[in-house]
């Protein structure tokens, strides 16, 4: 009889584990829009509710009251904000600016008074950003720069530079507009539909003047990128 071969062992298998892959680059936050910087859609309801309880309170019980009414829900709006965690600089401009206006309200004696800034400064507006696409320096342009660390290389282009003097010249339109038809309203002594007039033609305007704004800025940006690549691949 023939012996049999034995077996042969098979030698235990390792299982590797495999290394863990490092994780991917971070993905950067995406850019927020107008509306989101101005707090979202609470933050319109937040810049309106100190004008209405300010109409609402000085129709009710007089100036003093309508006064430390206003500046008491732009306190409550702020620390409300900061309790929830939410952008609180809109919040803090919002309070700064109800201060001002309830003092100017307080000095005039007029309740009409607490929109008098509001007048001053959309007129002061208008003229700086007039004047800034006459000197060939539109802000729109300089300021979204600013903002994104782009700097004034647009300046030196002359199509990116038409593109921020419409961004601008909207905004002269809207500190026009709004600035007309509340000294119409003023002069008229209608502080009712001053209020109306104030949350209407306040951060709607705006974040419509911001999207001309962001418009402009990628249309140049993208305008720089091509050169810029043209200039390299030369």
């Amino acid at each position: 009889m023939t012996e049999s071969t034995p077996p042969t062992p098979i030698p235990p298998t390792h299982h590797v584990t495999a290394p863990h892959e490092p994780a991917g680059p971070a993905q950067p936050k995406a850019k927020q829009t107008p509306l989101e910087q101005m707090g979202g859609p609470t933050g319109l309801v937040y810049m309106g509710l100190p004008v209405v309880a300010f109409v609402v309170a000085n129709s009710a019980f007089g100036l003093a009251v309508a006064i430390g009414t206003a500046v008491g829900v732009a306190a409550a709006i702020a620390v409300l904000r900061l309790v929830r965690k939410e952008p609180l600089q809109p919040a803090l401009s919002g309070l700064f600016g109800v201060a001002v206006a309830a003092f100017v309200a307080w000095k005039t004696g007029s309740a009409k008074g607490f929109f008098l800034t509001g007048i001053w400064s959309n007129v002061a507006l208008c003229a700086l950003f007039l004047v800034s696409v006459l000197v060939r320096r539109p802000l729109a342009g300089v300021v979204w720069g600013a903002l994104n660390g782009t700097g004034t290389a647009w300046l030196k282009d002359k199509p990116s530079r038409r593109y921020y003097d419409i961004a601008t010249l909207t905004l002269v339109g809207i500190f026009a507009a709004r600035s007309a038809v509340w000294q119409w309203l003023y002069d008229e002594d209608r502080t009712g539909w001053l209020a109306v007039a104030r949350i209407a033609m306040g951060y709607p305007l705006l974040a419509l003047g911001l999207l001309v704004v962001l418009w402009a800025g990628r249309r140049s940006g993208k305008r720089l990128k091509a050169l810029a690549e043209r200039r390299h691949a030369a």
